[in-house]
């Protein structure tokens, strides 16, 4: 049965809507389908057999992604026995899903969390796209990952999944009036005196609170071995990151092209019939860059899935200089959309979700 929408109807595809859109061809796995890549409200996109590494990154513009890595790239190598990608490098990997999509559906991916928690910066761009991680309606053409490792080298193989994908039927973000009526009813974030308009502002937690040993966050080594990407729970904490602790004063001062990994202060919650995602609340508000792996599904921290509120964690890099972040400073706004109908799975235990209830915490790969 084919996807159809009403003139009223907008929102993100949930889970049972993404399986439809790739019965019906919205979707072309080169690849079956892994049976947990269905997201409650995404998609996990998955690394083909073949790495280019290219000299910069780059945005297609008017031609396509395969014209710019026969003008660019160095090297290519296989994926299909798993290979390193270096820091400070770029690559480009064609994905093992491609789309065709409806005039009225588009598309906006991100990294998943465990991605962004590496500080592995990746991105996924498409032919004649002049923005990245995003798909316009009725796209039809392959998709890439740009992946750029930043502080640790990772090993990936064909199948990895670094990225995910939404897919929207129109516009259907909660205003500020829409955001307060959903809060009174749900709680989204345990503060009482919470900054909403279009978005829930959100805070940086440096009060010690969180963490045993009054951890505040962590800040990755240098000069450390290699991640790979499809281990969970095998990698010492101390032998990657440095913990921080709390300040009499509670502050943090940001040292220049440092990665830390910080949580936020409020405790927030998405319900089931709503998807969220974490932007940048501000980019003048100081010399420092909060990137995100920004997309919360159905479920997180929601009590009914085992959530009772969940922090965002927060990876944090400063620029240039050093800057200071003080307790409850500000650096993101959680804007939330409509679901176009409810989910049949929620973010949790339920579907092995790794950061359900959690506070400060660092990515699947660490020993707790």
């Amino acid at each position: 049965m084919a996807l159809n929408f009403g003139l009223d109807d907008k929102g993100i595809l949930p889970d049972s809507m993404i399986a439809q859109l790739a019965a019906d061809g919205g979707i072309l796995p080169s690849v079956e389908f892994q049976p947990d890549q269905i997201q409650p409200a995404s998609l996990d996109l998955r690394l083909g057999d073949i790495a280019y590494r290219v000299r910069a990154s780059f945005l297609p513009g008017s031609t396509t992604v395969a014209q710019r890595i026969d003008e660019l790239k160095l090297h290519e190598f296989s994926l299909s026995d798993g290979a390193v990608l270096e820091t400070g490098c770029v690559y480009i990997v064609p994905l093992l899903e491609s789309l065709a999509l409806p005039d009225e559906i588009s598309a906006a991916a991100n990294p998943k969390s465990s991605t962004g928690r590496l500080d592995v910066f990746t991105r996924v761009i498409a032919d004649s796209m002049r923005g990245f991680d995003r798909i316009e309606p009725g796209y039809h053409g392959p998709l890439y990952a740009e992946i750029s490792p930043r502080t640790f080298p990772v090993l990936v193989r064909e199948g990895s999944r670094l990225s995910q994908i939404r897919f929207r039927y129109g516009r259907a973000q909660l205003d500020s009036v829409a955001l307060r009526e959903l809060h009174a009813r749900e709680r989204l974030v345990d503060s009482d005196d919470a900054d909403m308009n279009d978005g829930i502002a959100v805070g940086v937690d440096l009060s010690g609170a969180l963490g045993a040993g009054d951890v505040v966050g962590y800040r990755a080594k240098r000069h450390t071995g290699l991640i790979d990407v499809e281990r969970r729970a095998g990698y010492s904490v101390l032998d990657f990151w440095e913990p921080m602790t709390a300040r009499p004063d509670r502050s943090l001062i940001l040292d220049p092209n440092e990665f830390y990994i910080l949580a936020s202060k409020e405790a927030v919650q998405v319900p089931p019939g709503y998807a969220a995602e974490m932007v940048p609340f501000d980019p003048l508000v100081g010399e420092f860059r909060v990137h995100y792996a920004g997309f919360f599904d159905p479920g997180f921290g929601y009590a009914g899935s085992g959530g009772k509120g969940s922090r965002a964690v927060l990876e944090v890099r400063s620029r240039e200089v050093p800057f200071i972040l003080e307790h409850g400073q500000i650096v993101g706004r959680l804007v939330y959309e409509k679901m176009l109908a409810m989910p049949e799975k929620l973010y949790g235990s339920g579907i092995g979700s790794n950061y359900q209830a959690q506070s400060l915490k660092l990515s699947k790969h660490f020993k707790a």
